[in-house]
């Protein structure tokens, strides 16, 4: 029996996780296992009746599920940066979810906007340190309001949360074992303390993998990369910062924020799983919103949680849906409801499964 904690959040956050819930109940009954759900109203209508975002309690509560399952953060009545630190960077921080994990993956039937690209070309994985780097909030201001004002932001890396980013990402890539190639992706003539522990970090490590191809590559080398070769890419590591930018790079190759789904991981505790596009409130409670991407972090979570047969069954019967069904990913132009494509997905798991 697993226990799966559940935040809808704001905007559509409601409306696809609902469709992914439909599909994890769906998958359940043909896969043969268990699960409990319990949701939470953290978010932003929380935040406007009582100004509290989430409270210490509810970080040690969600340390006894076995995984969580977020909608959205995000609403134009609450002041960006409130909701996104004292939710989404309390609960990676409070639950130590140390390993950002982005799959860029283009599924048949999808476009993508690379010029003679197809799916064979692009399927890689990002493997993001996300407890780090610049997003520690560390810092100051000299002077501040004056003409000789100076702002200091810090870039914190340890050697402990680089090197367990930099394992996961060995072992990641050895699970895959698809290309056994692992690139480390960074600034090393530039950022030259941050860096040169990464490096050094990356190429100790290395060692003790003999079995995986490694390479290195400048975050902008990077950008150019992914959309030049996408097929050069096997799994990729890199900081708190690089890693944020790339993704959503990597979200565009692979069709749109529609399709892209991440997990906040936590190896040994509870990880997060998310569609990574947004509450896009204009089209809250409209029916019109793509849910694949929701439901991609489902079978993510099943990855997670070891109900691998089921995770595949989420991701095949998305290839299903993408290569015959839409039309588009865009809200609005799929050609069918939130609602219809969910269904769809849940009728390609049981005959799949």
């Amino acid at each position: 029996m697993y226990k799966i904690a559940v935040i809808p959040g704001d905007g559509t956050g409601t409306e696809v996780v609902r469709e992914g819930l439909k599909v994890l109940e769906a998958v359940s009954k043909s896969a043969g296992f268990k699960y409990s759900i319990k949701e939470f109203d953290y978010g932003a209508e929380r935040y406007l009746k009582t100004r509290e975002v989430l409270p210490d309690s509810a970080l040690e509560e969600f340390k006894k599920f076995d995984a969580i399952y977020l909608g959205a953060v995000g609403d134009p009545r609450v002041k960006p940066g409130i909701l996104e630190n004292g939710l989404l960077l309390k609960m990676r921080f409070g639950l130590h979810q140390y390993i950002n994990l982005r799959p860029v993956k283009l599924y048949p039937g999808v476009e993508t906007p690379l010029k003679d690209k197809g799916p064979e070309d692009i399927d890689f994985v990002v493997v993001r340190e996300n407890n780090e780097g610049l997003y520690v909030g560390e810092g100051e201001f000299i002077k501040k309001g004056t003409k000789d004002e100076t702002a200091l932001q810090v870039s914190r890396n340890t050697r402990h949360g680089v090197e367990r980013c930099i394992r996961y990402a060995f072992e990641f890539t050895r699970k895959r074992n698809k290309k056994k190639k692992l690139t480390l992706c960074g600034k090393t003539n530039v950022l030259t303390y941050a860096w040169d522990l990464w490096e050094r970090t990356f190429n100790e490590v290395a060692r003790e993998y003999t079995d995986i191809t490694t390479d290195y590559a400048h975050v902008d080398a990077t950008c150019m990369w992914m959309v030049k070769n996408p097929e050069w890419f096997d799994v990729i590591v890199t900081d708190n910062m690089f890693g944020d930018i790339i993704t959503d790079l990597g979200a565009m190759i692979q069709g749109g924020m529609g399709i892209a789904a991440g997990g906040n991981v936590n190896p040994e505790g509870v990880s997060m799983f998310e569609p990574i596009g947004g509450s896009a409130p204009k089209y809250s409670g409209k029916n019109i919103i793509n849910p694949l991407a929701a439901i991609a972090a489902i079978g993510m979570m099943l990855e997670e949680i070891g109900e691998k047969e089921a995770a595949k069954s989420v991701e095949n019967a998305i290839i299903e849906v993408t290569s015959k069904k839409l039309k588009s990913l865009s809200a609005g132009k799929m050609g069918y409801t939130t609602s219809e494509v969910g269904d769809m997905v849940c009728q390609k798991i049981k005959m799949l499964l």
